[in-house]
């Protein structure tokens, strides 16, 4: 009986301790991106990775002159596939415009919740957090 409480304790330690870096992983919007700190990215797309908890987009953008390598934080996979997307939406070389909330802690990061194309068709990214905070900027206008 007693081994059997030893193992089942183990497992639950070994389970707990496998979770621990997925809750550390995920994070608020808020802790991690200014919604005060709106911009515009343009640039071409150089890989985009169809990964949980957050799809991300990393493109060369233009700015300032020069040209920058941004992570663009996209919704989980399940939310793109709901979008419309799938993992070759955006091939390497796609030249989009991703309006965004930068990194607070000033990296080129940023996330975002919709992006054009340059013919003007747009796409959800589906990060729900980033949606409502668009959509409370836009009702502030």
């Amino acid at each position: 009986m007693q081994t059997k409480k030893w193992a089942a304790a183990a497992l639950a330690a070994v389970v707990a301790a496998g979770t621990v870096g997925t809750a550390f992983a995920h994070h608020s919007f808020a802790t991690e991106f200014d919604r005060n700190k709106p911009l515009r990215l343009e640039g071409k797309v150089v890989k985009f990775e169809w990964v949980n908890p957050h799809s991300w987009i990393h493109i060369d953008a233009r700015r300032n002159g020069k040209v920058e390598r941004w992570r663009v934080e996209g919704g989980a996979p399940s939310a793109l596939l709901r979008r419309g997307w799938n993992r070759n939406s955006l091939p390497a070389g796609t030249e989009i415009i991703v309006d965004a909330f930068a990194a607070r802690d000033g990296d080129t990061r940023a996330s975002a919740a919709e992006i054009r194309f340059p013919n003007g068709r747009e796409l959800s990214l589906g990060n729900p957090t980033t949606e409502a905070v668009a959509a409370a900027a836009n009702r502030g206008r």
